[in-house]
C-alpha cells in the first residue's frame, strides 16, 4: 500500500516538475535567442536523463548489468515509442529540416554503435561480449562530439519564432523555476521507480524484464511528463529535443559512464531489445517523410504506442517463459 502512495505521490511532482521546467526553459530560450531545440536537446535532456544517470551508476558500482543495460536500452524505446507516440497524439509534432537530418540520424547511430561495441563474440570472436572501459571511452568520445555539435547550433535559429503574449521571468526566477522542476521529476521518478521495483520484486519478476520494463518506463516518466506537456503548450521542438537528446546522453554519456565505472557484460538475448530500439530509431527517421514532410502526425503515433504495447507483451511472455 505504500508503494502505490509513493507512485502516486512521484506521478504528481513529475507533472508539477515538467510544468515548472518547460515554461521556465522555454523563457529561458528566448531571453538567450536560442531555439528550443537546443534547450530540448540539452539542458531539458539531460536534466530529464538523471534518474538514467542515477539508476545505472548504482547498477553499475553493484555489478546489475541487467539493470544498467536494460534501464538505458528499455528507456529509449520508450522513449520513441511511448512517449513521442503520447505526446504526437496531443498535438502532431513538426519538427525543423536540422533535426531530420541530423538529431535523429545521431540517436540512430548511437542505438547501432551500442549494438556493435557489445557483440564482441560475434564480431571478433572475443571470448566476452559487452562494454569494455575502451568501449566506455569511445562513447564518451561522442558525447563530447555532440556537446561541441549542440554549441555550434546555439545561435542558429532555425524554427524560432517570437511567440508574443508568452509570460516572461527574470533570470532568477527561471533559475528557481528549473531546479524546482528538476528536482520535482528526480523525486518523482525515484518514488515511482521505487514502488514499482518493490512491487515487482515481490511478484519474483527477473531483474532483466525490471530493467527493460519497469525500471525504463519509471526513469523516463520525467521525459514523458515533459514532452507531453510540451507537445500540449504545441512546443514540438521541446518534446521531440527532449527525447532525442535523452536518447543520445543515455547511450553516450550514461552507458559510456556505467562502462568505465565497471564493463557492462552484455547478454545475447540483449540483442533482441538493442535491435529493436535500432529499428524503432530508424521507423522515427523514415516517418520524418511520410504523411506531411517533418512532422510525426497522431497516426504514425497510434502506431508506435501498438509497437510498443507489443514490445512489452513479448517482453512479459518471454520472461514468464524462462521462469517455467
Amino acid at each position: 500500500m505504500i508503494d502505490v502512495f509513493l507512485m502516486a505521490v512521484g506521478f504528481a511532482f513529475l507533472i508539477t516538475g515538467a510544468d515548472l521546467l518547460v515554461k521556465a526553459a522555454s523563457v529561458l530560450a528566448r531571453k538567450l535567442r536560442v531555439s528550443d531545440l537546443v534547450i530540448g536537446l540539452t539542458v531539458i535532456a539531460f536534466g530529464t536523463s538523471l534518474p538514467e544517470l542515477f539508476v545505472n551508476i548504482t547498477a553499475s558500482v553493484k555489478g546489475l548489468s541487467g539493470i544498467t543495460v536494460g534501464n538505458i536500452i528499455g528507456s529509449n524505446i520508450a522513449n520513441i515509442l511511448l512517449i513521442l507516440g503520447v505526446s504526437a497524439i496531443i498535438f502532431p509534432l513538426a519538427v525543423t529540416r536540422g533535426t531530420t537530418w541530423k538529431e535523429i540520424p545521431l540517436s540512430f547511430l548511437a542505438a547501432v554503435l551500442v549494438m556493435i561495441l557489445s557483440n564482441d563474440r560475434v564480431i571478433d570472436g572475443g571470448l566476452w561480449s559487452g562494454l569494455a572501459r575502451i568501449d566506455g571511452v569511445v562513447l564518451l568520445s561522442f558525447f563530447v562530439v555532440f556537446i561541441y555539435y549542440t554549441f555550434g547550433i546555439a545561435k542558429n535559429t532555425e524554427g524560432f519564432e517570437d511567440h508574443p503574449g508568452k509570460r516572461d521571468y527574470k533570470l532568477m526566477s527561471i533559475v528557481v523555476r528549473l531546479v524546482l522542476g528538476f528536482a520535482a521529476l528526480i523525486a518523482g521518478s525515484r518514488w515511482v521507480v521505487s514502488g514499482a521495483v518493490s512491487i515487482a520484486e515481490a511478484l519474483g519478476v527477473s531483474q532483466s524484464l525490471i530493467g527493460l520494463t519497469i525500471v525504463a518506463v519509471g526513469t523516463s516518466l520525467p521525459e514523458l511528463a515533459t514532452s507531453a506537456v510540451a507537445a500540449y503548450r504545441k512546443n514540438a521542438e521541446i518534446a521531440v529535443g527532449n527525447v532525442v537528446g535523452s536518447n543520445i546522453f543515455n547511450i553516450f554519456f550514461i552507458l559510456g559512464v556505467s562502462a568505465v565505472i565497471r564493463p557492462v557484460p552484455f547478454e545475447a538475448k540483449y540483442n533482441v531489445d538493442t535491435g529493436f530500439l535500432v529499428f524503432a530509431s530508424f521507423i522515427l527517421f523514415l516517418w520524418m517523410f511520410t504523411g506531411k514532410k517533418h512532422r510525426l502526425d497522431r497516426w504514425e503515433a497510434v502506431v508506435f504506442l501498438i509497437m510498443y504495447s507489443g514490445y512489452i507483451c513479448f517482453n512479459i511472455i518471454y520472461a514468464t517463459k524462462a521462469v517455467s
